[in-house]
């Protein structure tokens, strides 16, 4: 099961390509069932419209003014759904302009002051007005063009009962006349049919014009997410100083201090016990080695050499061979990341594969690394037990920031039972592995 990554994409502000049939014909067929779906959900709005419209007249006359605040939700409610609506059937990513609310003052200030609420009155009130003439036009389209191709079997009832039956340019008065109406029907279905997606499309622009943050607000929401992505680094970073300093003292400096206080004593017995000082160097070789493959190590979890060297592909091929797991590596990359994003990429990999051997009970993984859309793609599937949740401290939260420092997103997908999909996405430029850019 693919994780949906449509969210995501659509608060970055994004644009999401639905999902839609093959041929033209059935494309233009589900959208302009879309469009009549649309049009009912604008009865609602007008209606909506209405209670909002009593609802501020009895607010001027001094009463229901408890009844605002609500109100007001429930026109950011349908607002979005107009956003969820355009993401899904008419590819256009709506991310919500709202401004947080603050800790101190009232929600009836909060609300009454935030410009993106007026913006959803407003569209809750134009949509009903204009936004039916795109969503509706295919759906009538057809029906009339349907009703021009059943013409030979309807027109003799109709004529009877009202004297008088005309078909768009058509006065129909006997057979040849009905029949004339099968082609013109026809056509009127092929028509609707055609320009059911771009009105769907054309209305998508409309909810995004109307409903989009300003570019003000889009701006601010940008550094706003720059500014956490970037302390989320620095905390990472500073974690990672940490852990390497933490490593040091408690490895590799543990172990060449143990061999200089080896060798002190074997240069003190060297004279009168020269076998016991031959033990003490031996000792000291020991140590040695051991703090060599400390620091090897310690290198490993900095910048793996099969990274710096061989590239991502490979890299990860090595972590697949040493997990206990059956793990499967499809690459189809052709050429080098940038070593950050490589080395981010790695690192989350890296820890996918621990949860899965920790939590997931699995027997086979599947890692499919790709470029696709300028972003480094990779897909890790896992046949577990499924479950996996980002806000249940599962170790997903960490790779979700690490990804968000280099402007990548993360995608889960776990139903209980499994299987497990974990989609990742980082923005980079492929490049030879001696010119790699992102």
């Amino acid at each position: 099961m693919k994780p949906d990554m449509k969210e995501k994409q659509a608060h970055r502000g994004r644009t999401a390509r639905p999902a839609s049939p093959g041929s033209w014909l059935a494309r233009g067929f589900v959208a302009s069932a879309r469009g009549l779906a649309l049009s009912a959900e604008m009865i609602a709005q007008c209606l909506f419209t209405v209670v909002v419209l009593c609802v501020a007249t009895l607010a001027m006359l001094g009463v229901g003014l408890y009844l605002l605040p609500g109100t007001l939700l429930g026109a950011r409610r349908l607002a979005s759904l107009s956003r969820r609506r355009a993401s899904a059937w008419e590819g256009t990513g709506i991310p919500a302009p709202y401004r947080p609310r603050p800790r101190e003052g009232s929600r009836w200030q909060w609300l009454i002051t935030d410009p993106a609420t007026w913006r959803d009155l407003l569209w809750l009130l134009l949509n009903p007005t204009f936004g039916w003439l795109l969503t509706l036009m295919p759906g009538a389209l057809i029906t009339w063009g349907l009703f021009g191709v059943v013409m030979p079997a309807v027109w003799k009832p109709i004529l009877d009962a009202h004297s008088n039956n005309w078909y768009a340019m058509i006065h129909v008065i006997n057979p040849a006349t009905a029949w004339l109406c099968v082609p013109l029907g026809a056509a009127f279905m092929l028509a609707g049919v055609a320009v059911a997606p771009l009105m769907l499309r054309s209305h998508g622009r409309l909810a995004h014009f109307m409903l989009a943050p300003a570019q003000r607000a889009e701006l601010a929401e940008r550094v706003e997410y720059l500014t956490a992505t970037r302390s989320d680094l620095a905390d990472t970073r500073a974690a990672e100083i940490r852990r390497i300093e933490r490593d040091l003292h408690d490895g590799a400096q543990a172990r060449l201090v143990a061999m200089g206080m080896t060798l002190s004593a074997a240069e003190r017995a060297l004279k009168n016990s020269p076998e016991a000082a031959m033990a003490l160097l031996v000792e000291a070789r020991h140590n040695s080695v051991k703090a060599l493959a400390d620091l090897r190590d310690l290198i490993r979890g900095i910048y793996p050499p099969v990274l710096a060297d061989r590239g991502l592909s490979e890299a990860v091929r090595a972590l697949a061979m040493d997990s206990p797991l059956n793990v499967e590596v499809v690459n189809a990359l052709h050429g080098r990341a940038d070593a950050a994003v490589e080395s981010a990429a790695y690192f989350a990999v890296s820890e996918l594969l621990a949860n899965v051997i920790k939590h997931a009970h699995a027997q086979h993984v599947s890692i499919d690394l790709r470029y696709q859309h300028g972003s480094l793609r990779i897909d890790v599937t896992d046949d577990g037990q499924g479950g996996a949740n980002p806000s249940q401290g599962t170790g997903l939260h960490g790779i979700e920031r690490r990804l968000a420092a280099f402007d990548g997103i993360l995608a889960v997908g776990s139903p209980l039972g499994g299987p497990t999909m974990v989609s990742m996405e980082l923005p980079c430029v492929l490049s030879s592995p001696k010119t790699s850019s992102c």
